[in-house]
């Protein structure tokens, strides 16, 4: 048995996992139970949802093929990958004019970090599990996402836009979508590459240099390999959602900021063991979220 080397109790983390999965598994069904109904219905003429779920059946498949989730986990990640790619397909014959497009090459790119330097991930004890992540692990990064789609579609965003614009929830879903990925990736490969190959890490809040693993703890090579990736979602995302480029800066400017407050409350509250990193993910991508929507006030 894996030694447990985190700050919070282990019954505490569990469950807080678990209310993190229950609660927005939950809010997240309802919506996606929907569309799988329109995209089977006998008189469904357009097919755009029909679509839309087999795309993410066979993504959470690979996904779990791979072993880079659970079964479970990827049961999740097909549920948010079918939300997020109706709620943002832009109206042509293809999905891929989605945020399908830059959730896929999500996967791609925290695949490919998570694989990186698995040796020495393995010494330090901090590797993936061999089954993958888990699906705490996928809510915790993309569950911001496809609650940004249910907040979009029933017009919750209105409630704060600049003069009560009608619309603005629309307007705005897309953003906030791509805010959360970009914030997922930077935080996913940021952690992935800086443990493999980042050297001695520090902490933002003191400067004071880490083991490597330790919560909050960043380092140089790591977070511009993360800011990188993320920039590289922010394009994929400008092009398959038609974005323009103050839309797309918007959401790299909130998946940055998601970042650093990620390290951040590493540094402070995981490290005090009042949360467990579920939750600290979770966290930073909804405030990704609300930091674009703020700038799109700006």
């Amino acid at each position: 048995m894996t030694e447990w080397r985190k700050a919070i109790p282990e019954h505490r983390d569990r469950l807080q996992s678990k209310v993190l999965v229950w609660v927005v598994g939950v809010t997240l069904a309802g919506p996606s139970s929907i569309v799988i109904l329109l995209a089977t219905h006998p008189y469904n003429s357009g097919y755009w949802a029909l679509r839309s779920l087999v795309v993410s059946l066979t993504f959470g498949v690979v996904v779990w093929a791979l072993r880079a989730a659970t079964p479970i986990a990827a049961i999740c990640g097909s549920m948010i990958c079918l939300l997020v790619t109706v709620g943002t397909w832009r109206g042509t014959p293809y999905p891929f004019h989605s945020g399908l497009t830059p959730l896929m090459l999500l996967f791609v790119l925290t695949f490919a970090a998570t694989k990186a330097g698995r040796r020495r991930k393995q010494q330090l004890g901090v590797a993936e599990g061999r089954r993958g992540r888990d699906a705490a692990q996928i809510v915790a990064n993309l569950g911001a996402a496809g609650l940004s789609v249910v907040a979009g579609a029933f017009g919750a965003f209105d409630w704060i836009s600049p003069g009560g614009i009608i619309g603005f929830s629309l307007f705005a879903m897309p953003i906030a979508v791509l805010a959360a990925l970009c914030e997922a990736t930077a935080d996913t490969v940021s952690s992935e590459i800086g443990q493999a190959f980042g050297g001695t890490p520090f902490l933002l809040t003191s400067l004071r240099r880490v083991p490597a693993g330790t919560d909050g703890a960043v380092s140089v090579l790591g977070t511009a390999a993360g800011v990188l990736a993320s920039g590289i979602i922010a394009l994929t995302g400008m092009w398959a959602m038609r974005l323009d480029w103050r839309q797309t800066g918007v959401a790299f400017a909130g998946g940055f900021a998601g970042l650093i407050l990620d390290s951040v409350l590493g540094a402070t509250v995981e490290r005090k063991g009042w949360l467990g990193n579920d939750l600290v993910n979770f966290s930073s991508t909804v405030f990704a979220v609300a930091t674009a929507l703020a700038l799109l006030m700006v």
